[in-house]
Protein backbone atom coordinates (compact mmCIF):
# COMPACT_ATOMS: atom_id res chain seq x y z
CA UNK A 1 0.00 0.00 0.00
CA UNK A 2 1.25 3.76 -1.13
CA UNK A 3 1.24 5.88 2.07
CA UNK A 4 0.10 9.69 1.18
CA UNK A 5 3.56 10.70 2.61
CA UNK A 6 5.09 8.65 -0.38
CA UNK A 7 3.94 10.49 -2.77
CA UNK A 8 1.97 9.01 -6.05
CA UNK A 9 2.73 5.86 -7.34
CA UNK A 10 4.99 6.04 -10.07
CA UNK A 11 3.97 4.23 -13.64
CA UNK A 12 5.28 3.68 -16.74
CA UNK A 13 3.21 5.76 -18.22
CA UNK A 14 4.40 9.15 -16.37
CA UNK A 15 7.86 8.54 -16.63
CA UNK A 16 9.39 11.18 -19.19
CA UNK A 17 12.11 10.84 -20.97
CA UNK A 18 15.29 12.80 -20.33
CA UNK A 19 16.93 14.65 -23.21
CA UNK A 20 19.82 15.35 -20.97
CA UNK A 21 19.96 12.01 -20.09
CA UNK A 22 19.70 10.49 -23.62
CA UNK A 23 22.35 12.74 -24.98
CA UNK A 24 24.90 11.35 -21.94
CA UNK A 25 24.29 8.12 -22.72
CA UNK A 26 24.77 8.31 -26.48
CA UNK A 27 28.04 10.36 -25.25
CA UNK A 28 29.28 7.94 -23.40
CA UNK A 29 28.92 4.37 -25.29
CA UNK A 30 30.85 6.88 -28.21
CA UNK A 31 34.10 7.45 -26.02
CA UNK A 32 33.43 3.49 -24.50
CA UNK A 33 34.18 2.54 -28.52
CA UNK A 34 36.77 5.15 -29.40
CA UNK A 35 38.59 3.45 -25.94
CA UNK A 36 37.88 0.28 -26.73
CA UNK A 37 39.36 0.67 -30.61
CA UNK A 38 42.30 3.22 -29.49
CA UNK A 39 42.85 -0.45 -27.02
CA UNK A 40 42.90 -2.88 -29.26
CA UNK A 41 44.86 -0.89 -31.90
CA UNK A 42 47.38 -1.03 -29.53
CA UNK A 43 47.17 -4.76 -28.70
CA UNK A 44 47.53 -5.43 -32.73
CA UNK A 45 50.97 -4.06 -32.89
CA UNK A 46 52.28 -7.27 -31.27
CA UNK A 47 51.57 -9.29 -34.43
CA UNK A 48 53.21 -9.63 -37.65
CA UNK A 49 51.00 -6.74 -40.14
CA UNK A 50 52.36 -5.85 -43.85
CA UNK A 51 51.74 -2.95 -45.63
CA UNK A 52 48.38 -3.64 -46.97
CA UNK A 53 47.37 -3.98 -43.57
CA UNK A 54 48.16 -1.06 -42.26
CA UNK A 55 46.86 0.90 -45.08
CA UNK A 56 43.38 -0.54 -44.00
CA UNK A 57 43.57 0.43 -40.46
CA UNK A 58 44.77 3.81 -41.47
CA UNK A 59 41.12 3.89 -42.44
CA UNK A 60 42.26 6.21 -45.73
CA UNK A 61 39.85 5.07 -48.44
CA UNK A 62 36.61 6.31 -50.25
CA UNK A 63 33.75 5.31 -52.18
CA UNK A 64 34.09 5.21 -55.85
CA UNK A 65 32.81 7.67 -56.85
CA UNK A 66 30.05 7.97 -59.59
CA UNK A 67 30.33 10.56 -63.08
CA UNK A 68 29.40 13.74 -62.34
CA UNK A 69 26.69 16.05 -63.81
CA UNK A 70 27.19 16.58 -67.27
CA UNK A 71 26.27 19.60 -70.20
CA UNK A 72 22.95 18.37 -72.37
CA UNK A 73 25.41 16.73 -75.45
CA UNK A 74 24.24 17.17 -79.09
CA UNK A 75 22.78 14.03 -80.01
CA UNK A 76 23.88 12.09 -83.42
CA UNK A 77 21.09 9.17 -84.38
CA UNK A 78 22.66 6.66 -86.78
CA UNK A 79 19.78 5.07 -88.58
CA UNK A 80 19.18 3.16 -92.36
CA UNK A 81 17.47 -0.10 -93.04
CA UNK A 82 18.56 -3.50 -91.81
CA UNK A 83 21.53 -5.14 -91.79
CA UNK A 84 23.53 -1.93 -92.87
CA UNK A 85 26.11 -2.03 -90.73
CA UNK A 86 24.39 0.51 -88.23
CA UNK A 87 25.46 -1.15 -85.05
CA UNK A 88 29.19 -1.84 -86.82
CA UNK A 89 29.49 1.74 -86.93
CA UNK A 90 28.46 2.36 -83.64
CA UNK A 91 31.32 0.20 -82.45
CA UNK A 92 33.47 1.80 -84.69
CA UNK A 93 32.59 5.57 -83.32
CA UNK A 94 32.65 4.09 -79.94
CA UNK A 95 36.17 2.21 -80.11
CA UNK A 96 35.12 -0.77 -78.15
CA UNK A 97 31.93 -3.15 -79.07
CA UNK A 98 29.32 -2.14 -77.21
CA UNK A 99 25.96 -2.84 -79.34
CA UNK A 100 25.50 -6.02 -80.04
CA UNK A 101 26.13 -7.00 -83.68
CA UNK A 102 25.61 -9.89 -86.08
CA UNK A 103 25.20 -10.84 -89.28
CA UNK A 104 21.54 -11.50 -89.31
CA UNK A 105 19.20 -8.39 -90.19
CA UNK A 106 17.24 -6.84 -87.42
CA UNK A 107 19.48 -7.53 -84.40
CA UNK A 108 18.77 -4.19 -83.21
CA UNK A 109 15.82 -3.20 -81.69
CA UNK A 110 15.58 -0.27 -79.49
CA UNK A 111 17.58 3.08 -79.48
CA UNK A 112 20.25 2.86 -77.55
CA UNK A 113 22.39 5.57 -76.28
CA UNK A 114 26.08 5.98 -75.52
CA UNK A 115 28.60 8.50 -75.02
CA UNK A 116 30.81 9.54 -77.67
CA UNK A 117 34.20 12.00 -78.33
CA UNK A 118 35.96 12.66 -81.77
CA UNK A 119 38.48 15.60 -82.01
CA UNK A 120 37.65 16.63 -78.80
CA UNK A 121 34.02 17.14 -78.79
CA UNK A 122 31.34 15.18 -76.77
CA UNK A 123 28.50 14.03 -77.97
CA UNK A 124 25.65 11.36 -77.30
CA UNK A 125 25.37 8.56 -80.22
CA UNK A 126 22.08 6.52 -80.62
CA UNK A 127 22.49 3.38 -82.58
CA UNK A 128 18.90 2.36 -83.63
CA UNK A 129 17.01 -0.84 -85.35
CA UNK A 130 16.42 -1.21 -88.65
CA UNK A 131 13.52 1.20 -90.34
CA UNK A 132 11.69 -0.39 -93.43
CA UNK A 133 8.20 -0.16 -95.03
CA UNK A 134 4.72 -1.42 -94.70
CA UNK A 135 5.78 -4.04 -91.88
CA UNK A 136 3.71 -5.78 -88.90
CA UNK A 137 4.44 -6.91 -85.40
CA UNK A 138 7.58 -6.22 -84.34
CA UNK A 139 9.42 -4.89 -86.70
CA UNK A 140 6.86 -2.32 -86.62
CA UNK A 141 7.53 -1.26 -83.10
CA UNK A 142 11.53 -1.32 -83.94
CA UNK A 143 10.77 1.02 -86.84
CA UNK A 144 8.86 3.75 -84.65
CA UNK A 145 11.62 3.86 -82.38
CA UNK A 146 13.75 4.81 -85.07
CA UNK A 147 11.45 7.54 -85.97
CA UNK A 148 11.61 9.12 -82.62
CA UNK A 149 15.34 8.75 -82.43
CA UNK A 150 15.29 10.79 -85.85
CA UNK A 151 13.02 13.29 -83.37
CA UNK A 152 14.75 13.66 -80.78
CA UNK A 153 18.35 14.09 -82.39
CA UNK A 154 20.52 16.84 -83.62
CA UNK A 155 21.90 15.62 -86.52
CA UNK A 156 21.33 12.22 -88.14
CA UNK A 157 23.84 9.93 -89.77
CA UNK A 158 22.16 7.61 -92.54
CA UNK A 159 24.02 4.40 -93.29
CA UNK A 160 23.13 2.96 -96.99
CA UNK A 161 25.14 -0.50 -98.20
CA UNK A 162 26.93 0.88 -101.03
CA UNK A 163 27.50 -2.38 -102.74
CA UNK A 164 23.31 -2.63 -102.95
CA UNK A 165 23.05 0.57 -103.78
CA UNK A 166 19.42 2.63 -103.06
CA UNK A 167 16.82 0.63 -102.20
CA UNK A 168 12.98 1.79 -102.44
CA UNK A 169 13.81 1.85 -98.75
CA UNK A 170 16.13 3.98 -98.48
CA UNK A 171 14.40 6.18 -100.57
CA UNK A 172 11.60 6.33 -98.25
CA UNK A 173 13.94 6.93 -95.18
CA UNK A 174 15.07 9.88 -97.10
CA UNK A 175 11.93 11.36 -97.20
CA UNK A 176 11.37 10.94 -93.92
CA UNK A 177 14.68 12.75 -93.01
CA UNK A 178 13.59 15.39 -95.22
CA UNK A 179 10.37 16.35 -93.37
CA UNK A 180 12.64 16.06 -90.14
CA UNK A 181 14.41 19.08 -91.26
CA UNK A 182 17.25 17.48 -89.18
CA UNK A 183 20.85 17.87 -90.72
CA UNK A 184 21.64 14.69 -92.58
CA UNK A 185 25.46 12.99 -93.40
CA UNK A 186 25.01 10.25 -95.89
CA UNK A 187 27.71 7.34 -94.74
CA UNK A 188 28.24 4.94 -97.87
CA UNK A 189 28.67 1.73 -95.67
CA UNK A 190 30.75 -1.36 -96.76
CA UNK A 191 33.47 0.32 -99.28
CA UNK A 192 36.44 -1.54 -98.08
CA UNK A 193 38.73 -0.16 -101.16
CA UNK A 194 39.31 2.50 -104.18
CA UNK A 195 36.76 -0.11 -105.94
CA UNK A 196 34.16 0.76 -103.99
CA UNK A 197 34.47 4.38 -104.22
CA UNK A 198 32.41 3.98 -107.61
CA UNK A 199 29.51 2.13 -105.82
CA UNK A 200 29.53 5.00 -103.50
CA UNK A 201 29.49 7.60 -105.97
CA UNK A 202 25.77 6.69 -106.86
CA UNK A 203 24.49 7.66 -104.09
CA UNK A 204 24.62 11.22 -104.95
CA UNK A 205 21.36 10.49 -106.72
CA UNK A 206 19.67 10.41 -103.05
CA UNK A 207 19.88 14.48 -103.27
CA UNK A 208 21.61 14.34 -99.52
CA UNK A 209 24.80 15.73 -100.28
CA UNK A 210 28.41 14.09 -100.47
CA UNK A 211 28.22 9.95 -99.75
CA UNK A 212 30.87 9.40 -97.11
CA UNK A 213 32.62 6.17 -98.30
CA UNK A 214 33.33 3.72 -95.24
CA UNK A 215 34.03 0.58 -94.18
CA UNK A 216 32.53 0.28 -90.50
CA UNK A 217 34.12 -3.04 -90.38
CA UNK A 218 37.47 -2.31 -90.94
CA UNK A 219 38.12 1.47 -90.17
CA UNK A 220 38.23 3.01 -93.44
CA UNK A 221 36.88 6.53 -94.07
CA UNK A 222 35.57 7.03 -90.48
CA UNK A 223 37.43 9.82 -89.62
CA UNK A 224 36.60 11.67 -92.36
CA UNK A 225 32.63 10.87 -91.52
CA UNK A 226 33.74 12.31 -88.41
CA UNK A 227 34.77 15.29 -89.59
CA UNK A 228 31.65 15.85 -91.52
CA UNK A 229 29.45 14.89 -88.26
CA UNK A 230 31.10 17.50 -85.99
CA UNK A 231 30.33 20.40 -88.67
CA UNK A 232 26.48 19.12 -88.83
CA UNK A 233 26.56 18.86 -85.18
CA UNK A 234 25.27 21.84 -83.71
CA UNK A 235 27.57 23.27 -80.22
CA UNK A 236 24.43 23.92 -78.26
CA UNK A 237 22.08 20.57 -78.26
CA UNK A 238 18.11 21.24 -78.56
CA UNK A 239 17.17 17.95 -77.74
CA UNK A 240 19.80 16.77 -75.46
CA UNK A 241 18.87 16.06 -71.79
CA UNK A 242 20.77 17.65 -69.06
CA UNK A 243 22.20 15.01 -66.68
CA UNK A 244 21.51 15.82 -63.07
CA UNK A 245 24.21 15.51 -60.33
CA UNK A 246 24.88 11.58 -59.29
CA UNK A 247 21.38 9.84 -60.60
CA UNK A 248 21.12 6.57 -58.98
CA UNK A 249 21.61 3.57 -61.72
CA UNK A 250 19.30 0.44 -61.61
CA UNK A 251 19.32 -2.14 -63.59
CA UNK A 252 16.32 -4.10 -64.49
CA UNK A 253 17.52 -7.89 -64.82
CA UNK A 254 15.65 -11.28 -64.87
CA UNK A 255 14.76 -14.19 -67.54
CA UNK A 256 13.40 -14.00 -70.38
CA UNK A 257 9.73 -12.78 -70.76
CA UNK A 258 9.13 -11.33 -67.64
CA UNK A 259 7.99 -7.95 -68.48
CA UNK A 260 11.90 -5.90 -67.55
CA UNK A 261 10.53 -3.80 -70.99
CA UNK A 262 6.89 -3.37 -69.75
CA UNK A 263 8.12 -1.80 -66.15
CA UNK A 264 10.55 0.59 -67.94
CA UNK A 265 7.90 1.82 -70.15
CA UNK A 266 5.65 2.06 -67.37
CA UNK A 267 7.76 3.81 -64.95
CA UNK A 268 8.84 6.65 -67.73
CA UNK A 269 5.38 6.79 -68.93
CA UNK A 270 6.56 6.00 -72.65
CA UNK A 271 6.84 3.44 -74.95
CA UNK A 272 10.92 3.96 -74.62
CA UNK A 273 11.99 0.07 -75.43
CA UNK A 274 10.01 -2.18 -77.56
CA UNK A 275 8.18 -4.92 -75.94
CA UNK A 276 6.22 -8.08 -77.76
CA UNK A 277 5.24 -11.45 -76.83
CA UNK A 278 8.19 -12.66 -78.43
CA UNK A 279 10.91 -13.71 -75.51
CA UNK A 280 14.28 -12.02 -75.71
CA UNK A 281 13.48 -8.54 -77.41
CA UNK A 282 15.60 -6.28 -75.80
CA UNK A 283 19.19 -7.21 -76.94
CA UNK A 284 21.44 -4.09 -75.87
CA UNK A 285 21.06 -2.51 -72.44
CA UNK A 286 19.00 0.56 -73.21
CA UNK A 287 19.55 3.59 -70.36
CA UNK A 288 16.28 6.12 -69.45
CA UNK A 289 16.74 8.34 -67.10
CA UNK A 290 13.71 8.47 -65.35
CA UNK A 291 12.50 11.14 -61.63
CA UNK A 292 10.42 9.50 -59.71
CA UNK A 293 9.11 11.80 -56.51
CA UNK A 294 11.91 14.54 -58.03
CA UNK A 295 14.50 12.02 -57.77
CA UNK A 296 16.30 11.03 -60.91
CA UNK A 297 17.52 7.33 -61.42
CA UNK A 298 19.00 5.73 -64.46
CA UNK A 299 17.04 2.84 -65.29
CA UNK A 300 18.82 0.30 -67.51
CA UNK A 301 16.47 -2.54 -69.51
CA UNK A 302 18.61 -5.56 -70.40
CA UNK A 303 18.55 -8.49 -71.99
CA UNK A 304 16.86 -11.86 -70.50
CA UNK A 305 19.75 -14.05 -68.84
CA UNK A 306 19.31 -17.46 -70.37
CA UNK A 307 20.03 -20.68 -68.66
CA UNK A 308 23.70 -20.35 -69.29
CA UNK A 309 25.86 -18.29 -71.32
CA UNK A 310 28.24 -21.48 -72.98
CA UNK A 311 24.82 -22.54 -74.20
CA UNK A 312 23.27 -19.27 -76.68
CA UNK A 313 25.32 -17.69 -80.02
CA UNK A 314 24.80 -15.39 -81.57
CA UNK A 315 23.39 -12.22 -80.61
CA UNK A 316 21.76 -14.25 -78.00
CA UNK A 317 25.05 -14.86 -76.54
CA UNK A 318 26.40 -11.06 -76.58
CA UNK A 319 23.37 -9.89 -75.53
CA UNK A 320 24.32 -11.77 -72.12
CA UNK A 321 27.65 -10.01 -71.94
CA UNK A 322 26.08 -6.93 -72.07
CA UNK A 323 23.63 -7.63 -69.75
CA UNK A 324 26.25 -9.37 -67.15
CA UNK A 325 28.23 -5.60 -67.76
CA UNK A 326 25.19 -3.93 -67.14
CA UNK A 327 24.59 -4.70 -63.94
CA UNK A 328 28.32 -4.34 -62.87
CA UNK A 329 27.92 -0.70 -64.27
CA UNK A 330 25.15 -0.41 -62.21
CA UNK A 331 24.21 0.36 -58.54
CA UNK A 332 21.17 -1.54 -57.44
CA UNK A 333 19.53 -4.37 -59.51
CA UNK A 334 15.74 -5.31 -59.77
CA UNK A 335 15.63 -8.95 -60.29
CA UNK A 336 11.89 -9.51 -61.89
CA UNK A 337 10.07 -12.45 -61.02
CA UNK A 338 7.08 -14.10 -62.84
CA UNK A 339 4.62 -14.85 -60.14
CA UNK A 340 2.82 -17.01 -62.22
CA UNK A 341 4.69 -19.58 -62.43
CA UNK A 342 7.20 -21.31 -59.67
CA UNK A 343 10.45 -19.91 -59.20
CA UNK A 344 13.10 -21.80 -61.93
CA UNK A 345 16.55 -22.26 -61.59
CA UNK A 346 16.80 -19.78 -63.67
CA UNK A 347 15.40 -17.06 -61.22
CA UNK A 348 18.41 -18.54 -59.05
CA UNK A 349 20.62 -17.59 -61.46
CA UNK A 350 20.07 -14.58 -62.02
CA UNK A 351 19.79 -13.37 -57.78
CA UNK A 352 23.41 -15.32 -57.40
CA UNK A 353 24.40 -13.38 -60.78
CA UNK A 354 23.42 -9.85 -58.88
CA UNK A 355 24.64 -11.04 -55.57
CA UNK A 356 28.31 -12.16 -56.82
CA UNK A 357 28.48 -8.52 -58.27
CA UNK A 358 28.01 -6.63 -55.24
CA UNK A 359 25.39 -4.99 -56.20
CA UNK A 360 22.47 -3.82 -54.14
CA UNK A 361 19.15 -5.89 -54.53
CA UNK A 362 15.49 -6.05 -55.08
CA UNK A 363 13.42 -8.23 -55.79
CA UNK A 364 10.10 -7.57 -57.57
CA UNK A 365 7.29 -10.28 -58.28
CA UNK A 366 5.13 -8.89 -61.70
CA UNK A 367 1.85 -10.02 -62.99
CA UNK A 368 1.26 -10.47 -59.29
CA UNK A 369 -2.63 -9.12 -60.63
CA UNK A 370 -3.03 -11.92 -62.14
CA UNK A 371 -2.67 -14.26 -59.14
CA UNK A 372 -5.93 -15.93 -57.73
CA UNK A 373 -6.84 -14.33 -54.49
CA UNK A 374 -6.93 -18.01 -53.09
CA UNK A 375 -3.27 -19.19 -54.25
CA UNK A 376 -1.63 -15.68 -53.10
CA UNK A 377 -1.07 -17.59 -49.25
CA UNK A 378 0.35 -20.63 -50.48
CA UNK A 379 2.53 -18.35 -53.08
CA UNK A 380 3.70 -16.79 -49.85
CA UNK A 381 5.05 -19.72 -48.32
CA UNK A 382 6.39 -20.77 -51.34
CA UNK A 383 8.67 -17.63 -52.09
CA UNK A 384 10.16 -17.58 -48.00
CA UNK A 385 11.15 -21.10 -49.00
CA UNK A 386 12.80 -20.74 -52.23
CA UNK A 387 14.42 -17.27 -51.16
CA UNK A 388 15.65 -18.14 -47.95
CA UNK A 389 19.31 -17.60 -48.96
CA UNK A 390 18.34 -13.84 -49.78
CA UNK A 391 16.01 -12.88 -47.05
CA UNK A 392 17.59 -9.73 -46.77
CA UNK A 393 16.55 -8.48 -50.07
CA UNK A 394 13.29 -6.59 -50.02
CA UNK A 395 10.48 -8.17 -52.21
CA UNK A 396 8.16 -5.73 -53.75
CA UNK A 397 4.72 -7.27 -55.77
CA UNK A 398 4.27 -5.44 -59.06
CA UNK A 399 2.17 -5.61 -62.37
CA UNK A 400 4.74 -3.79 -64.96
CA UNK A 401 1.20 -3.77 -67.30
CA UNK A 402 -0.78 -1.46 -65.08
CA UNK A 403 1.43 -0.05 -62.91
CA UNK A 404 -0.04 -1.59 -59.72
CA UNK A 405 2.82 -0.96 -56.59
CA UNK A 406 5.53 0.75 -58.53
CA UNK A 407 5.49 3.44 -55.95
CA UNK A 408 6.79 0.80 -53.22
CA UNK A 409 9.28 -0.20 -56.17
CA UNK A 410 11.17 3.15 -55.36
CA UNK A 411 11.15 2.80 -51.24
CA UNK A 412 12.72 -0.54 -51.93
CA UNK A 413 15.62 0.98 -54.14
CA UNK A 414 15.73 3.70 -51.49
CA UNK A 415 16.09 1.08 -48.97
CA UNK A 416 18.65 -1.02 -50.32
CA UNK A 417 20.85 2.08 -51.82
CA UNK A 418 21.16 2.93 -48.20
CA UNK A 419 22.25 -0.18 -46.94
CA UNK A 420 25.01 -0.35 -49.59
CA UNK A 421 26.42 2.83 -48.92
CA UNK A 422 26.28 2.29 -44.61
CA UNK A 423 29.34 2.56 -43.17
CA UNK A 424 29.74 1.25 -39.35
CA UNK A 425 32.47 3.40 -37.41
CA UNK A 426 35.06 1.02 -36.23
CA UNK A 427 34.74 1.62 -32.50
CA UNK A 428 31.46 0.70 -32.39
CA UNK A 429 31.66 -2.00 -34.92
CA UNK A 430 34.39 -3.12 -32.46
CA UNK A 431 32.43 -3.28 -29.47
CA UNK A 432 29.52 -5.50 -31.23
CA UNK A 433 31.65 -8.10 -31.92
CA UNK A 434 33.28 -8.21 -28.37
CA UNK A 435 30.07 -8.82 -27.18
CA UNK A 436 29.10 -11.21 -29.84
CA UNK A 437 32.34 -13.14 -29.07
CA UNK A 438 31.95 -12.63 -25.34
CA UNK A 439 28.49 -14.44 -25.65
CA UNK A 440 28.61 -17.12 -28.46
CA UNK A 441 32.76 -18.03 -28.87
CA UNK A 442 34.36 -20.07 -32.03
CA UNK A 443 34.27 -23.27 -31.67
CA UNK A 444 37.75 -25.03 -30.36
CA UNK A 445 39.13 -26.63 -33.37
CA UNK A 446 42.24 -29.03 -32.77
CA UNK A 447 42.56 -28.10 -29.33
CA UNK A 448 42.50 -24.12 -30.63
CA UNK A 449 40.30 -21.26 -30.16
CA UNK A 450 40.61 -18.87 -32.93
CA UNK A 451 40.46 -15.22 -31.81
CA UNK A 452 39.20 -12.24 -33.44
CA UNK A 453 41.38 -9.53 -33.07
CA UNK A 454 39.94 -6.66 -34.80
CA UNK A 455 37.82 -5.57 -36.90
CA UNK A 456 37.12 -2.93 -39.56
CA UNK A 457 35.12 -1.76 -42.58
CA UNK A 458 36.90 -1.71 -45.38
CA UNK A 459 34.25 -0.25 -47.81
CA UNK A 460 30.84 0.20 -48.71
CA UNK A 461 29.28 -0.34 -51.60
CA UNK A 462 29.08 -3.47 -51.22
CA UNK A 463 29.98 -2.91 -47.08
CA UNK A 464 33.17 -5.51 -46.92
CA UNK A 465 34.71 -6.35 -43.45
CA UNK A 466 37.85 -7.47 -42.53
CA UNK A 467 38.46 -9.17 -39.29
CA UNK A 468 41.93 -9.59 -38.28
CA UNK A 469 42.36 -13.25 -36.23
CA UNK A 470 45.11 -15.70 -34.63
CA UNK A 471 43.53 -18.43 -36.84
CA UNK A 472 41.07 -19.09 -39.44
CA UNK A 473 37.36 -17.96 -38.41
CA UNK A 474 34.88 -20.83 -40.27
CA UNK A 475 32.33 -20.46 -43.08
CA UNK A 476 29.84 -21.23 -40.17
CA UNK A 477 30.93 -18.42 -37.65
CA UNK A 478 31.59 -16.07 -40.38
CA UNK A 479 27.58 -16.25 -41.21
CA UNK A 480 26.66 -16.30 -38.10
CA UNK A 481 28.60 -13.00 -37.50
CA UNK A 482 26.64 -11.56 -40.79
CA UNK A 483 23.45 -12.78 -39.65
CA UNK A 484 24.18 -11.09 -36.19
CA UNK A 485 25.37 -7.86 -38.26
CA UNK A 486 21.94 -7.23 -40.17
CA UNK A 487 19.91 -8.53 -37.33
CA UNK A 488 22.20 -5.21 -35.39
CA UNK A 489 22.86 -2.56 -37.97
CA UNK A 490 19.95 -3.55 -40.63
CA UNK A 491 21.65 -3.98 -44.25
CA UNK A 492 18.20 -4.44 -46.04
CA UNK A 493 18.87 -5.03 -49.60
CA UNK A 494 22.92 -5.02 -49.60
CA UNK A 495 25.08 -8.24 -49.53
CA UNK A 496 27.93 -8.14 -47.31
CA UNK A 497 31.55 -9.42 -47.80
CA UNK A 498 33.30 -10.53 -44.66
CA UNK A 499 37.38 -12.13 -45.21
CA UNK A 500 39.38 -12.92 -42.46
CA UNK A 501 43.06 -12.16 -42.64
CA UNK A 502 45.19 -14.57 -39.82
CA UNK A 503 47.92 -12.92 -38.16
CA UNK A 504 50.61 -14.56 -35.62
CA UNK A 505 52.22 -12.57 -32.45
CA UNK A 506 55.57 -11.23 -33.07
CA UNK A 507 58.27 -13.11 -32.05
CA UNK A 508 60.51 -11.51 -29.65
CA UNK A 509 64.33 -10.48 -30.80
Amino acid sequence: MTHPADGPETTPADVVDDPAEDTATVVTEFVDDEARERALRAGLEDFELDDSDRLLLSDEWDDDGFAPAEHALPVLAVVGRPNVGKSTLVNRILGRREAVVEDTPGVTRDRVSYPAEWSGRHFTLVDTGGWEVDVAGIESKVAEQAEVAISLADAVVFVVDAQVGATASDERVVELLRRSGKPVVLCANKVDGPAGEADAAYLWALGLGEPRPVSALHGRGTGDLLDAVLDALPEHSAHGTLRPEGPRRVALVGRPNVGKSSLLNKIAGSERVVVDEVAGTTRDPVDELVEIKGIPYWFVDTAGIRRRVHQTSGADFYASLRTQAAIEKAEVSVVLVDASVPLTEQDTRVISQVVDSGRALVIAYNKWDLMDEDRRPYLEREIERDLVQVTWAPRVNVSARTGWHTDKLVRALETSLESWDTRIPTGRLNGFLGELVAAHPHPVRGGKQPRILFATQASTRPPRFVLFATGFIEAGYRRFIERRLRETFGFEGSPISISVRVREKRRRR
